[in-house]
Parts: C-alpha cells; sequence; structure tokens
C-alpha cells in the first residue's frame, strides 16, 4: 500500500477525522482495496467489497466528504475487516 493510501487510511480510523479528506483520496484507497462501484440514483455510488454493498453519497457540491460520512465509511470498512 502507498503512503498516501496509508495516511487516507489511517485518516479515516482516526479519533477525530479531518473533514479535508478529498472524494478523489477515498475512491483511490476504495479501488486499492478491492472495490468495486456501481452508480446508485442521483449521486449515490454503491461501492462493493468482499460481497458487502455500501452505499455512499457524492456530493456535487463539496470535494471534501464530513465527519459523518467518515465515520460510517469506517464502520464499513471495520465490517469487512479492513483496518490501517
Amino acid at each position: 500500500m502507498s503512503k498516501k493510501h496509508q495516511k487516507v487510511l489511517s485518516a479515516i480510523f482516526s479519533d477525530h477525522p479531518s473533514s479535508n479528506i478529498h472524494w478523489k483520496e477515498v475512491e483511490s484507497l476504495l479501488k486499492h482495496l478491492g472495490a468495486e462501484f456501481r452508480e446508485g440514483s442521483g449521486a449515490g455510488l454503491i461501492t462493493i467489497i468482499n460481497g458487502v454493498e455500501y452505499p455512499m453519497h457524492r456530493s456535487h457540491h463539496n470535494t471534501t466528504m464530513s465527519k459523518n460520512s467518515l465515520h460510517q465509511l469506517r464502520k464499513f470498512l471495520e465490517s469487512v475487516n479492513i483496518h490501517p
């Protein structure tokens, strides 16, 4: 795993996640982790890892992820046994 991916994964699992994590960085990390993607309705994106689906919402107005979105993503990653 590249240092950039490690940094993003660590940031997601931080006790105080930054609101400065960009969607492109997260999508790149998820691809590296073997995720598949399927377009949902509107700004929706279904992320699939190990057969488990996780619906995400990509904001058209904001290029960074909210702290709540990062918290939910962390729960999803934990559920598919991905940890930093």
